[in-house]
This record gives structure tokens, C-alpha cells and sequence, in this order.
């Protein structure tokens, strides 16, 4: 840790940002890195719970993201779906 983000009890950042407030690239990123740290081994036990419960949160906001890129994905393609059927009607 650096002394711009001290550790608290729980072994995850005091400064760790609201997950609503991440990105989907900012998530993943952060989610990388707690996969690493516990695959590194070598934290004790209640803050490798912590970062353990961070990357499960970290993970259901990446999906988040996705599924509402996936939503407007299936949007964008019934929008052109429709415009293309009407258009074929004004022939």
C-alpha cells in the first residue's frame, strides 16, 4: 500500500471507490488485481475475505455493465430491424 491509499482492518483500500461509480474498465482493472493478491497468497486470512468479497462485487459490476451493453446491442438491432422492414414496405 501506499501512503495515498492506507489499509484499513478489512486489508482493502480506505479510499476504494463506490462500485456504482466505476467503469466497466475501472472495475475489471481493480478486479484484476484483487485476483492477483489472492493468488499471490500471503494476506492474512480476514483480508483475503475482504478482497475476496470486493472481487465478487467487482465481478457482478463488470456483468452489470455488460448486460446492459448487451441490451442495447439487442435494441440497436431490432431499431434497424424495424426501420429495414419499413423501409422494404415503402418499395
Amino acid at each position: 500500500m501506499t501512503a495515498d491509499s492506507p489499509a484499513t482492518s478489512n486489508g482493502t483500500s480506505a479510499s476504494t471507490p463506490d462500485l456504482s461509480s466505476l467503469s466497466y474498465e475501472q472495475a475489471r482493472d481493480e478486479l484484476v488485481q484483487v485476483v492477483a493478491r489472492l493468488e499471490a497468497g500471503g494476506e492474512p486470512l480476514e483480508a483475503s475475505l475482504a478482497l475476496w468479497e470486493r472481487g465478487e462485487a467487482l465481478a457482478a459490476r463488470c456483468q452489470e455493465w455488460l448486460d446492459g451493453a448487451r441490451q442495447k446491442l439487442d435494441a440497436a438491432r431490432t431499431d434497424a430491424g424495424a426501420t429495414s422492414a419499413t423501409d422494404l414496405d415503402d418499395e
